[in-house]
Parts: C-alpha cells; structure tokens; sequence
C-alpha cells in the first residue's frame, strides 16, 4: 500500500489553506488508521501547509503513505528562515500584523509540528525557501 499525494499552494491563499491536511485526513480515515495519529498527521500537515500561506510565495507538498509510515515534505519559494532556532521557540512569529488579524501567525506552528512528529527535520536558505521534512509511524498512537 504506497501512496503518493502532491499539493501546490500559493502565499496568501488562505482560502485554501488547509486542503492538503483535509484530503490527508480523509484518506487515512478510509484506511482505518487510529484517530490519534490521524489528529498528529493533520495538526503537522496543516501548521505547515499554514506557514506556506503565510510566509512564502508558493510551495509544494508531497505526502508519501506506506503501510508503516507518513512521510510529508513541504518546500517552498519564499524569505527563508534565519534563524531557525529562534523560529522554533514557541511564541517567535514574523507573520505580518494581517496575517495575525486572521487568527495566524501566533508563533506556535512549529513548535506543534515538533510535538507531533516522530521525525521533523527543518533545513532553510534565506531569500530562497524552507523545506520542512515530517514523519509519523502510523502504527504507533504515543506521542
């Protein structure tokens, strides 16, 4: 059972954000995972998939499914990150004063990536983009 998704999305497209994480969740729900990694796969799929809205100019999201492990890589054209431990203290935020309006950019996105993946591996070059690579045993509901 190997499964592969690709998603686009655009910067600023908040209308949308979200729709990688929905569609992921809809599949694992018809594959019978357990909700509690299903909720861990969504909450890191979507704070990911947020931060592309929020900060970048476009990325891409690939999912990979097999029978053992989602592995989800997002990377996008965008600022970068300079400072990524400073970025992953929770609280720190570069989202604009819009962006918060929204109800976005509270600075907890990844550190809750953090929380619920069993691998997250963040790599950034500044003025060019960020690549967030996230796995989760699908076999194994702890955290």
């Amino acid at each position: 059972m190997a499964m592969s998704f690709e998603y686009k999305v655009e910067g600023g497209d908040f209308t949308h954000a979200g729709y990688a994480s929905s569609q992921v969740k809809k599949m694992l729900k018809q594959l019978g995972v357990d909700s509690t990694v299903i909720k861990r796969v969504v909450v890191c799929l979507y704070e990911a998939e947020v931060n592309i809205v929020a900060h970048a100019y476009s990325g891409t999201i690939s999912v990979n499914l097999d029978t053992d492990t989602i592995n989800m890589k997002l990377a996008d054209k965008g600022p970068g990150i300079a400072d990524i431990e400073q970025a992953m203290q929770k609280g720190f935020s570069t989202a604009s004063p819009e962006v918060r309006e929204m109800g976005f950019g509270a600075g907890m996105g990844l550190p809750n990536i953090s929380a619920n993946a069993d691998r997250f591996v963040i790599t950034s070059e500044p003025g060019t983009g960020t690549t967030l690579e996230i796995s989760i045993n699908l076999n194994s509901a702890a955290v």
